[in-house]
């Protein structure tokens, strides 16, 4: 097996990688004043044999770290000469970020998973979107955008999907590679405009511009953020071993995936009223009853402020851990509306 690094530009480097080879190098964007450069780094493992491309995407966020550990640990196992196609890992899409351990880039404050197709006459984020969506684009079959929550929270391993009306991939292909990562929920986000589960422009995601030139993609959220947490690392793993069986890429995963999943289609965030020290009486992937408390507040002296519960049933997707809250500061994550759905088989190839 050869290893190598490469200074040609993407398209070059995926053509030019030998059979039954690594070929590292990065995507040059630009520089900063000091001439030092802006480059997303890839890694491209061809297999011995020709097959499809499964890429994935290491993070967007520059705090989110499992899934660059699940996913450096699943290409360190891979036997070149039995892979059928390539893994493309570009472990991170947004090195401003990463660099200044924040969501964002403080170049310009951009969220880049609202910024896909990109730019490149725009600011720094969105011609980092560019760059990167120009490679996905021309070579993934399927997409894997890695994810964690925010470090201030507690969070149980989860999906997010999203359905593109004109892509002509469904809840079934999606479940089928969703499966494999065994999440405690796989949330279907809604993209219109006013939604009201998050703002801006959702439609910019990585994964739904990948559904929307006929791709399968999808996201998925390892724990909390800024941490490596070996149970998410060994899951992402699994999970993308998972993929690349039912892609053909390898041959099928040992591991078995999930037969079903709880399929959330309403989410929404739990905001505080009151400041304070707040205490999480509850965990991530339990089902919370109506009027059951959250957590508690307190102020600083210990005194009761409030119990925050909901008037309907939930499932936690996530809560707070920080205990330092503001009027308005998020507490938790909740599912509203949820079922039991079979994971499908792979579809024939």
């Amino acid at each position: 097996m050869t290893d190598t690094f490469t200074d040609l530009p993407f398209d070059a480097a995926f053509a030019q990688a030998p059979a039954g080879s690594i070929t590292r190098g990065r995507i040059r964007v630009g520089s900063f004043a000091s001439g030092a450069e802006i480059a997303q780094p890839f890694l491209i493992a061809k297999g011995a044999k020709p097959g499809p491309c499964l890429w994935i995407c290491g993070q967007v966020h520059g705090n989110e770290i499992n899934g660059i550990w699940g996913a450096l640990d699943f290409i360190a196992e891979l036997d070149l000469a039995e892979l059928a196609g390539s893994v493309v890992f570009a472990p991170t899409a947004n090195p401003l970020a990463l660099d200044a351990r924040s969501k964002a880039a403080p170049q310009d404050g951009l969220d880049l998973d609202q910024t896909f197709p990109g730019n490149v006459n725009g600011q720094i984020t969105e011609q980092l979107s560019a760059a990167y969506f120009k490679a996905a684009a021309a070579h993934a079959d399927v997409l894997i955008s890695m994810h964690t929550m925010t470090h201030l929270f507690h969070s149980a391993p989860y999906a997010v999907y999203k359905l593109h009306p004109e892509s002509g991939i469904g809840e079934e292909r999606l479940f089928s590679l969703i499966r494999h990562f065994h999440p405690n929920v796989a949330c279907r986000m809604n993209v219109a405009p006013g939604a009201g589960e998050l703002p801006g422009n959702i439609p910019g995601a990585i994964d739904y511009q990948m559904l929307a030139l006929g791709k399968p993609a999808f996201m998925v959220e390892l724990g909390a953020g800024s941490e490596t947490n070996p149970e998410c690392v060994a899951l992402a793993k699994r999970g993308l071993r998972g993929v690349a069986g039912e892609m053909g890429l390898l041959p099928p995963s040992e591991h078995a995936p999930a037969k079903t999943l709880r399929r959330v289609t309403r989410r929404t965030h739990v905001m505080t009223h009151e400041g304070g020290l707040f205490r999480t009486g509850v965990m991530p992937a339990t089902l919370l009853k109506a009027g059951t408390p959250i957590g508690k507040i307190s102020t600083l002296t210990g005194a009761a402020l409030s119990e925050p519960a909901m008037e309907q049933d939930v499932f936690m997707i996530g809560v707070r851990k920080d205990p330092v809250v503001h009027t308005g500061d998020r507490i938790a994550f909740v599912a509203l509306e949820w079922d039991e759905v079979p994971a499908p088989d792979a579809p024939p190839t």
